[in-house]
């Protein structure tokens, strides 16, 4: 397993990481003991890296992975979230204020039975005005730090734009971005890798199939992705077929090489998911295959959906489904 800086925290980070979201069911029911015997395969394969957050299964991952991290809490780089959630029935909830920050990290702190998070995060900020980001969230968190009930602070959220804006005016350690560096989009090095770079911010990069698109399988029905996205999608599956390789295959290998990310977050809550994660990394990238999968995707390159309120939308941004 190949380490990589998080920005100037000091800290090493896997190159490939584990996002827990689907310990929460998220994208299916899925077996908890199995759940629990992912999460200490790969820390026994030399996965440091744990994201998580609070909204992800209403609580119920966070719960899950704090009890599988019973005994192992040092041997990781715990990461979650704050400022988004979702309500028993998923109602979607939305609180960045200072009261609702530090009531969230409390009960954070109960659920993966730990006395401090090592990277916490403002979760999406793409629904709320950014002046409430920049003027009550961020301090927030910032006072939390000197505090020590967290070690750094972070941004995450869809819009690269937005995450640029807000970088230049404030002073995180992370900022994590979700299905921009991939086959098809790769604006989250375009938009932000330089200033990140140049900053001394730690770039996380999530969901390298963005939301299962990039797969045989295809992308779960609710997926934002544009039609036209969708059909290119096939379209590079069928050819991957062609050629005795699964398209998940390639677009790990091209999401794990991106040398400015500290690390690349994958869902695995099988063990047989850690193993398959993990092996991508050692298999040789079919060069060619890769180019020629990057031409057939040149119409539709960094297409991207419009997500949270519209003054946060990315220029060029179109509606979801369309």
């Amino acid at each position: 397993m190949k380490y990589l800086p998080l920005g100037k925290t000091g800290v090493q980070v896997s190159q490939l990481g584990y996002g827990a979201a689907s310990l929460g069911d998220e994208y299916g029911a899925i077996d908890p003991a199995e759940g629990e015997r992912s999460v200490h395969c790969a820390i026994d394969r030399g996965i440091n890296y744990f994201d998580v957050a609070p909204y992800y299964g209403a609580t119920l991952a966070e719960r899950r992975l704090g009890a599988a991290l019973a005994g192992k809490r040092n041997q990781v780089i715990l990461a979650t979230k704050v400022g988004r959630y979702k309500d028993d029935r998923g109602a979607e909830i939305f609180d960045f204020s200072s009261a609702g920050i530090r009531q969230s990290l409390e009960e954070s702190l109960q659920r993966l039975a730990t006395d401090v998070i090592d990277v916490y995060q403002a979760h999406d900020i793409e629904f709320v005005p950014r002046q409430q980001i920049l003027d009550e969230a961020l301090p927030t968190l910032f006072q939390l730090k000197r505090e020590g009930k967290i070690r750094f602070v972070g941004i995450t959220g869809y819009p690269v734009h937005l995450l640029r804006d807000i970088v230049e005016q404030t002073h995180v350690d992370t900022v994590l971005s979700y299905s921009r560096y991939h086959l098809l989009d790769t604006s989250l090095d375009e938009v932000l890798g330089e200033t990140l770079e140049r900053r001394g911010i730690g770039l996380i990069n999530a969901s390298p199939l963005n939301m299962g698109l990039l797969t045989a399988k295809g992308p779960p029905e609710w997926h934002p992705a544009p039609v036209n996205v969708r059909v290119k999608a096939r379209e590079l599956a069928r050819h991957c077929e062609s050629r005795g390789i699964e398209l998940s295959t390639i677009a790990m290998q091209f999401a794990l090489s991106y040398s400015r990310a500290a690390t690349t977050l994958v869902g695995m809550s099988r063990v047989r998911n850690v193993e398959r994660n993990l092996s991508v990394l050692d298999e040789p990238m079919d060069e060619t295959l890769l180019d020629e999968l990057r031409q057939l995707a040149a119409p539709v390159a960094n297409t991207c959906w419009q997500e949270g309120i519209s003054d946060n939308h990315d220029p060029r941004s179109v509606p979801q489904n369309s």
